[in-house]
Protein backbone atom coordinates (compact mmCIF):
# COMPACT_ATOMS: atom_id res chain seq x y z
CA UNK A 1 0.00 0.00 0.00
CA UNK A 2 1.39 3.67 -0.50
CA UNK A 3 1.59 5.49 2.33
CA UNK A 4 0.24 8.98 3.06
CA UNK A 5 3.41 10.75 3.05
CA UNK A 6 4.40 8.90 -0.23
CA UNK A 7 1.38 10.66 -1.83
CA UNK A 8 2.61 13.99 -0.60
CA UNK A 9 5.93 13.92 -1.25
CA UNK A 10 5.11 13.21 -4.83
CA UNK A 11 2.67 15.98 -5.36
CA UNK A 12 5.59 18.36 -3.93
CA UNK A 13 8.47 20.25 -5.87
CA UNK A 14 11.57 19.68 -4.96
CA UNK A 15 13.19 23.39 -5.92
CA UNK A 16 12.62 26.61 -4.64
CA UNK A 17 10.29 28.81 -6.14
CA UNK A 18 11.48 30.91 -9.06
CA UNK A 19 10.50 34.11 -10.87
CA UNK A 20 10.77 32.78 -14.56
CA UNK A 21 9.01 35.99 -15.91
CA UNK A 22 7.72 39.30 -15.30
CA UNK A 23 5.77 42.35 -17.00
CA UNK A 24 4.08 45.74 -16.40
CA UNK A 25 1.48 48.15 -17.36
CA UNK A 26 0.26 51.26 -17.00
CA UNK A 27 -2.70 52.90 -18.54
CA UNK A 28 -2.02 55.32 -21.26
CA UNK A 29 -3.25 58.78 -19.27
CA UNK A 30 0.08 60.22 -17.89
CA UNK A 31 0.24 63.24 -16.06
CA UNK A 32 3.10 65.45 -15.10
CA UNK A 33 3.19 66.40 -11.59
CA UNK A 34 4.10 69.84 -11.97
CA UNK A 35 0.97 70.73 -13.62
CA UNK A 36 -1.33 68.26 -11.46
CA UNK A 37 -1.83 71.16 -8.35
CA UNK A 38 -3.48 73.22 -11.30
CA UNK A 39 -5.28 70.66 -13.06
CA UNK A 40 -6.79 68.69 -9.87
CA UNK A 41 -8.03 71.90 -8.13
CA UNK A 42 -9.47 73.30 -11.43
CA UNK A 43 -11.57 69.56 -11.82
CA UNK A 44 -12.67 70.09 -8.34
CA UNK A 45 -13.60 73.37 -9.07
CA UNK A 46 -11.31 74.53 -6.43
CA UNK A 47 -9.04 77.39 -7.92
CA UNK A 48 -10.11 79.78 -5.47
CA UNK A 49 -8.79 78.33 -2.78
CA UNK A 50 -4.92 79.93 -3.29
CA UNK A 51 -3.67 78.92 0.34
CA UNK A 52 -5.01 75.71 -0.87
CA UNK A 53 -3.01 75.27 -4.11
CA UNK A 54 0.44 76.58 -2.17
CA UNK A 55 0.05 73.87 -0.05
CA UNK A 56 -0.82 70.76 -2.58
CA UNK A 57 1.64 72.42 -4.77
CA UNK A 58 4.08 71.97 -1.73
CA UNK A 59 3.44 68.51 -1.29
CA UNK A 60 3.63 67.67 -4.67
CA UNK A 61 6.86 69.28 -5.22
CA UNK A 62 7.76 67.29 -1.85
CA UNK A 63 6.55 63.93 -3.52
CA UNK A 64 9.93 63.08 -5.72
CA UNK A 65 7.28 62.13 -8.29
CA UNK A 66 8.00 64.03 -11.90
CA UNK A 67 5.08 61.72 -13.79
CA UNK A 68 2.19 59.22 -12.75
CA UNK A 69 -0.14 56.99 -15.09
CA UNK A 70 -3.92 57.26 -13.96
CA UNK A 71 -6.83 56.13 -15.84
CA UNK A 72 -8.94 59.12 -14.81
CA UNK A 73 -8.91 61.77 -17.24
CA UNK A 74 -10.26 65.70 -16.86
CA UNK A 75 -13.12 65.07 -19.30
CA UNK A 76 -14.30 61.65 -17.74
CA UNK A 77 -14.94 63.70 -14.29
CA UNK A 78 -16.66 66.32 -15.18
CA UNK A 79 -19.20 64.37 -16.85
CA UNK A 80 -19.03 62.67 -13.24
CA UNK A 81 -19.04 65.56 -10.74
CA UNK A 82 -19.60 63.06 -7.65
CA UNK A 83 -16.43 61.64 -7.60
CA UNK A 84 -14.90 65.27 -7.27
CA UNK A 85 -16.89 66.41 -4.26
CA UNK A 86 -15.24 64.81 -0.77
CA UNK A 87 -18.04 62.93 0.36
CA UNK A 88 -19.87 62.48 -2.38
CA UNK A 89 -21.95 58.90 -2.53
CA UNK A 90 -20.11 57.95 -5.50
CA UNK A 91 -19.21 54.33 -5.39
CA UNK A 92 -21.27 53.19 -8.53
CA UNK A 93 -19.23 55.17 -10.68
CA UNK A 94 -16.02 54.09 -8.97
CA UNK A 95 -17.19 50.45 -9.32
CA UNK A 96 -18.57 50.92 -12.98
CA UNK A 97 -14.82 52.22 -13.99
CA UNK A 98 -12.55 49.09 -12.05
CA UNK A 99 -14.48 46.43 -12.52
CA UNK A 100 -13.66 46.56 -16.04
CA UNK A 101 -10.43 48.10 -15.50
CA UNK A 102 -8.75 46.34 -13.07
CA UNK A 103 -8.92 43.05 -14.85
CA UNK A 104 -8.01 44.45 -18.15
CA UNK A 105 -4.87 46.29 -16.82
CA UNK A 106 -3.85 42.93 -15.35
CA UNK A 107 -4.64 41.16 -18.53
CA UNK A 108 -1.94 43.82 -20.57
CA UNK A 109 0.70 42.98 -17.90
CA UNK A 110 0.21 39.45 -18.02
CA UNK A 111 0.35 39.32 -21.77
CA UNK A 112 3.88 40.86 -21.34
CA UNK A 113 5.23 38.23 -18.54
CA UNK A 114 3.40 35.60 -20.62
CA UNK A 115 5.45 36.26 -23.65
CA UNK A 116 8.90 36.63 -21.94
CA UNK A 117 7.99 33.30 -20.30
CA UNK A 118 7.58 31.78 -24.09
CA UNK A 119 5.50 28.55 -22.93
CA UNK A 120 1.95 27.64 -23.70
CA UNK A 121 -0.70 29.31 -21.69
CA UNK A 122 -1.89 26.18 -21.07
CA UNK A 123 1.09 25.24 -18.95
CA UNK A 124 -0.45 27.76 -16.08
CA UNK A 125 -1.56 25.97 -13.35
CA UNK A 126 -2.52 28.42 -10.77
CA UNK A 127 -3.66 32.28 -11.04
CA UNK A 128 -3.44 34.70 -8.03
CA UNK A 129 -4.74 37.78 -8.56
CA UNK A 130 -4.65 41.56 -6.05
CA UNK A 131 -6.55 44.24 -5.59
CA UNK A 132 -6.94 46.94 -3.76
CA UNK A 133 -9.48 48.97 -6.06
CA UNK A 134 -12.73 46.76 -6.85
CA UNK A 135 -14.91 44.23 -5.11
CA UNK A 136 -17.47 41.80 -7.55
CA UNK A 137 -18.40 38.71 -8.39
CA UNK A 138 -16.91 36.71 -10.37
CA UNK A 139 -14.00 38.30 -9.81
CA UNK A 140 -11.31 40.41 -11.67
CA UNK A 141 -9.47 36.76 -11.20
CA UNK A 142 -12.24 34.74 -13.31
CA UNK A 143 -12.41 38.16 -15.92
CA UNK A 144 -8.70 37.21 -16.41
CA UNK A 145 -9.01 33.97 -16.73
CA UNK A 146 -11.39 34.64 -19.35
CA UNK A 147 -9.36 37.51 -21.23
CA UNK A 148 -6.48 35.04 -21.01
CA UNK A 149 -8.29 32.19 -22.36
CA UNK A 150 -6.35 30.38 -19.66
CA UNK A 151 -8.06 26.53 -18.93
CA UNK A 152 -11.33 26.80 -17.43
CA UNK A 153 -9.46 24.63 -14.56
CA UNK A 154 -7.07 26.90 -13.62
CA UNK A 155 -7.00 27.37 -9.63
CA UNK A 156 -7.55 30.36 -9.30
CA UNK A 157 -7.01 32.80 -5.27
CA UNK A 158 -8.99 36.27 -5.71
CA UNK A 159 -7.29 38.25 -3.23
CA UNK A 160 -8.32 41.99 -1.86
CA UNK A 161 -8.06 45.02 0.23
CA UNK A 162 -4.91 44.78 1.78
CA UNK A 163 -3.20 47.51 0.59
CA UNK A 164 0.56 48.41 -0.21
CA UNK A 165 2.16 45.73 0.91
CA UNK A 166 0.32 43.10 -0.86
CA UNK A 167 3.22 42.83 -3.92
CA UNK A 168 4.96 40.88 -1.23
CA UNK A 169 1.63 38.86 -0.13
CA UNK A 170 1.20 37.65 -3.76
CA UNK A 171 4.93 36.58 -3.37
CA UNK A 172 4.32 34.32 0.16
CA UNK A 173 1.35 32.68 -1.10
CA UNK A 174 2.72 31.94 -4.81
CA UNK A 175 5.65 30.48 -3.22
CA UNK A 176 3.44 28.31 -1.21
CA UNK A 177 1.36 26.88 -4.25
CA UNK A 178 4.42 26.48 -6.32
CA UNK A 179 6.84 24.39 -3.51
CA UNK A 180 3.85 22.37 -2.48
CA UNK A 181 2.13 21.61 -6.31
CA UNK A 182 4.71 19.80 -8.64
CA UNK A 183 5.06 21.26 -12.24
CA UNK A 184 3.01 24.05 -11.11
CA UNK A 185 3.24 27.21 -12.83
CA UNK A 186 1.46 30.46 -11.05
CA UNK A 187 0.80 33.44 -12.91
CA UNK A 188 0.56 36.23 -10.57
CA UNK A 189 -1.44 39.39 -11.08
CA UNK A 190 -1.86 42.65 -9.06
CA UNK A 191 -3.52 45.76 -10.93
CA UNK A 192 -4.45 48.78 -8.68
CA UNK A 193 -7.07 51.52 -10.81
CA UNK A 194 -6.72 54.17 -8.11
CA UNK A 195 -10.23 55.74 -9.45
CA UNK A 196 -11.73 53.94 -6.02
CA UNK A 197 -10.49 56.93 -3.76
CA UNK A 198 -10.12 60.09 -5.98
CA UNK A 199 -11.59 62.96 -4.72
CA UNK A 200 -12.09 66.54 -4.42
CA UNK A 201 -10.13 68.37 -1.37
CA UNK A 202 -11.66 68.74 2.43
CA UNK A 203 -11.65 71.86 4.10
CA UNK A 204 -11.43 70.11 7.51
CA UNK A 205 -9.11 67.22 6.89
CA UNK A 206 -6.21 68.42 4.17
CA UNK A 207 -4.13 65.06 5.24
CA UNK A 208 -6.42 63.78 2.20
CA UNK A 209 -4.63 65.55 -0.33
CA UNK A 210 -1.66 63.48 0.08
CA UNK A 211 -3.04 60.28 -1.53
CA UNK A 212 -4.11 62.87 -4.19
CA UNK A 213 -0.27 64.18 -4.74
CA UNK A 214 1.41 60.20 -4.16
CA UNK A 215 -0.97 57.69 -6.26
CA UNK A 216 -0.83 56.24 -9.75
CA UNK A 217 -2.32 53.43 -11.41
CA UNK A 218 -0.68 49.93 -13.09
CA UNK A 219 -0.44 45.88 -12.95
CA UNK A 220 2.29 43.60 -12.78
CA UNK A 221 2.11 39.94 -13.32
CA UNK A 222 4.77 37.46 -12.76
CA UNK A 223 5.28 33.51 -13.78
CA UNK A 224 6.27 32.24 -10.82
CA UNK A 225 7.53 27.86 -10.57
CA UNK A 226 9.88 25.57 -8.85
CA UNK A 227 12.13 23.07 -10.70
CA UNK A 228 12.54 25.37 -13.61
CA UNK A 229 13.47 24.01 -16.62
CA UNK A 230 16.41 26.08 -18.14
CA UNK A 231 16.22 24.51 -21.49
CA UNK A 232 13.40 26.60 -22.08
CA UNK A 233 13.01 28.83 -19.02
CA UNK A 234 14.63 31.70 -17.77
CA UNK A 235 14.87 31.88 -14.03
CA UNK A 236 15.42 35.48 -12.43
CA UNK A 237 14.96 35.58 -8.71
CA UNK A 238 14.60 32.77 -6.61
CA UNK A 239 12.14 33.21 -3.49
CA UNK A 240 14.26 31.91 -0.51
CA UNK A 241 11.96 32.90 2.78
CA UNK A 242 8.84 34.96 2.95
CA UNK A 243 7.81 36.36 5.97
CA UNK A 244 4.69 38.94 7.57
CA UNK A 245 4.18 40.99 10.77
CA UNK A 246 2.27 43.54 12.29
CA UNK A 247 4.70 46.62 13.40
CA UNK A 248 4.05 47.53 17.46
CA UNK A 249 2.77 50.52 17.79
CA UNK A 250 1.50 51.45 14.15
CA UNK A 251 -2.32 51.07 14.94
CA UNK A 252 -3.84 53.84 12.31
CA UNK A 253 -1.28 54.95 10.95
CA UNK A 254 -2.23 53.57 7.34
CA UNK A 255 -6.26 52.81 7.14
CA UNK A 256 -8.66 52.23 3.97
CA UNK A 257 -12.65 52.63 4.38
CA UNK A 258 -14.60 51.68 1.92
CA UNK A 259 -17.46 54.29 1.67
CA UNK A 260 -20.68 55.28 -0.04
CA UNK A 261 -17.95 57.82 -1.15
CA UNK A 262 -15.34 55.81 -2.48
CA UNK A 263 -12.12 54.33 -0.92
CA UNK A 264 -11.16 56.53 2.24
CA UNK A 265 -7.57 56.35 2.74
CA UNK A 266 -5.57 57.55 5.41
CA UNK A 267 -2.07 58.09 5.95
CA UNK A 268 -0.60 59.66 9.16
CA UNK A 269 2.75 61.09 9.62
CA UNK A 270 4.11 58.95 12.09
CA UNK A 271 4.47 55.89 9.19
CA UNK A 272 7.77 56.93 8.32
CA UNK A 273 9.00 56.62 11.87
CA UNK A 274 6.79 53.87 12.44
CA UNK A 275 8.64 52.01 9.18
CA UNK A 276 12.48 53.12 10.17
CA UNK A 277 12.28 52.60 13.27
CA UNK A 278 10.84 48.53 13.28
CA UNK A 279 12.87 47.70 9.93
CA UNK A 280 15.93 46.73 11.40
CA UNK A 281 14.45 44.07 13.02
CA UNK A 282 12.46 42.27 10.47
CA UNK A 283 15.91 42.34 8.52
CA UNK A 284 17.75 40.85 11.02
CA UNK A 285 15.33 38.05 11.53
CA UNK A 286 15.07 37.13 7.42
CA UNK A 287 18.63 37.47 7.25
CA UNK A 288 19.69 35.23 10.46
CA UNK A 289 19.81 32.33 8.80
CA UNK A 290 22.04 33.25 5.90
CA UNK A 291 24.34 34.79 8.25
CA UNK A 292 24.36 38.19 6.98
CA UNK A 293 24.65 41.67 8.94
CA UNK A 294 25.89 44.40 6.11
CA UNK A 295 23.31 45.85 4.92
CA UNK A 296 24.86 47.02 1.97
CA UNK A 297 25.81 43.73 1.12
CA UNK A 298 22.32 42.90 -0.80
CA UNK A 299 20.27 44.74 -2.98
CA UNK A 300 16.94 46.47 -1.73
CA UNK A 301 13.61 46.09 -3.47
CA UNK A 302 10.93 48.69 -1.35
CA UNK A 303 7.67 49.78 -1.63
CA UNK A 304 7.91 53.20 -2.99
CA UNK A 305 5.39 55.04 -0.52
CA UNK A 306 6.87 58.20 0.10
CA UNK A 307 10.04 60.28 -0.29
CA UNK A 308 10.24 60.49 3.47
CA UNK A 309 10.00 56.94 4.61
CA UNK A 310 12.97 55.77 2.05
CA UNK A 311 14.81 58.86 3.78
CA UNK A 312 14.38 57.66 7.00
CA UNK A 313 14.90 54.06 6.37
CA UNK A 314 18.06 55.02 4.33
CA UNK A 315 19.95 56.52 7.29
CA UNK A 316 18.09 54.12 9.77
CA UNK A 317 20.23 51.50 8.21
CA UNK A 318 22.92 53.41 6.93
CA UNK A 319 22.46 52.19 3.15
CA UNK A 320 24.67 53.92 0.71
CA UNK A 321 22.35 55.75 -1.83
CA UNK A 322 22.54 53.49 -4.60
CA UNK A 323 20.81 50.90 -2.71
CA UNK A 324 17.31 52.31 -3.22
CA UNK A 325 17.63 54.27 -6.86
CA UNK A 326 15.40 51.64 -8.26
CA UNK A 327 12.75 52.51 -5.75
CA UNK A 328 13.30 56.30 -6.23
CA UNK A 329 13.90 55.69 -9.76
CA UNK A 330 10.11 54.26 -9.48
CA UNK A 331 8.38 56.99 -7.23
CA UNK A 332 9.83 59.36 -9.66
CA UNK A 333 8.43 57.81 -13.22
CA UNK A 334 5.10 56.23 -11.20
CA UNK A 335 4.36 57.53 -8.50
CA UNK A 336 3.32 54.73 -5.39
CA UNK A 337 1.09 52.51 -7.18
CA UNK A 338 0.33 50.37 -4.17
CA UNK A 339 0.95 46.67 -4.14
CA UNK A 340 1.86 46.69 -7.90
CA UNK A 341 5.00 48.98 -6.84
CA UNK A 342 7.29 46.69 -5.57
CA UNK A 343 6.62 44.49 -8.59
CA UNK A 344 8.38 47.78 -10.38
CA UNK A 345 11.20 48.09 -8.65
CA UNK A 346 11.92 44.58 -9.30
CA UNK A 347 11.33 45.17 -13.12
CA UNK A 348 13.63 48.34 -13.17
CA UNK A 349 16.12 46.20 -11.04
CA UNK A 350 16.46 43.94 -13.56
CA UNK A 351 16.38 46.19 -16.57
CA UNK A 352 19.08 48.39 -15.02
CA UNK A 353 21.58 45.22 -14.40
CA UNK A 354 20.81 44.66 -18.18
CA UNK A 355 21.89 48.11 -19.40
CA UNK A 356 24.86 47.71 -17.82
CA UNK A 357 25.82 44.04 -18.72
CA UNK A 358 25.74 42.95 -15.04
CA UNK A 359 25.89 38.73 -15.22
CA UNK A 360 22.69 38.69 -13.28
CA UNK A 361 19.44 41.01 -12.49
CA UNK A 362 19.97 41.81 -8.72
CA UNK A 363 22.91 44.57 -9.37
CA UNK A 364 25.65 41.72 -9.71
CA UNK A 365 24.78 40.54 -5.89
CA UNK A 366 23.70 37.06 -4.57
CA UNK A 367 21.46 38.11 -2.01
CA UNK A 368 18.16 40.57 -1.40
CA UNK A 369 15.10 41.63 0.44
CA UNK A 370 11.86 43.04 -0.39
CA UNK A 371 10.13 45.09 1.90
CA UNK A 372 6.69 45.63 1.07
CA UNK A 373 4.41 47.42 3.85
CA UNK A 374 0.67 48.93 4.37
CA UNK A 375 -2.51 48.80 6.95
CA UNK A 376 -2.14 47.99 9.85
CA UNK A 377 1.13 48.87 9.84
CA UNK A 378 1.86 45.39 8.23
CA UNK A 379 5.23 44.48 6.35
CA UNK A 380 5.77 41.74 4.26
CA UNK A 381 9.89 40.86 3.69
CA UNK A 382 10.72 38.96 1.10
CA UNK A 383 14.50 37.31 1.07
CA UNK A 384 15.93 36.63 -2.44
CA UNK A 385 18.51 34.27 -3.77
CA UNK A 386 20.05 35.83 -7.10
CA UNK A 387 20.14 33.58 -10.61
CA UNK A 388 22.57 34.43 -12.46
CA UNK A 389 22.13 34.41 -16.28
CA UNK A 390 21.99 31.30 -18.23
CA UNK A 391 20.70 29.70 -14.16
CA UNK A 392 24.64 28.83 -13.45
CA UNK A 393 27.88 30.53 -12.81
CA UNK A 394 29.60 33.19 -10.64
CA UNK A 395 28.33 36.14 -8.84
Amino acid sequence: MVTVDEILNSQRSHGVATILALGTATPSNCINQADYPDNYLRVTNYEHMTNLKQKFKRMCEKSMIKKRYIHLTEEFLKENPNMCTYMAPSLDVRQDITVVEVPKLGKEAADKAIKEWGQPKSKITHLVFYTSCSVDMPGADYQLTKLLGLRPSVKRLMMYQQGCYAGGTVLRVAKDLAENNKGARVLVACSEITAVCFRGPSDANLSSLLGEALFGDGAASMIIGADPDTSMERPIFQLVSAAQTILPDSEGAVQGHLREAGLMVQLLKMLPAVVSENIEKSLVEAMAPIGISDWNSIFWIVHPGGSAILDKVEAKLGLEKEKLKATRQVLSEYGNMWSTSVLFVMDEMRKKSMREGRATTGEGLEWGVLFGFGPGVTVETVVWHNVPVGGDGDY
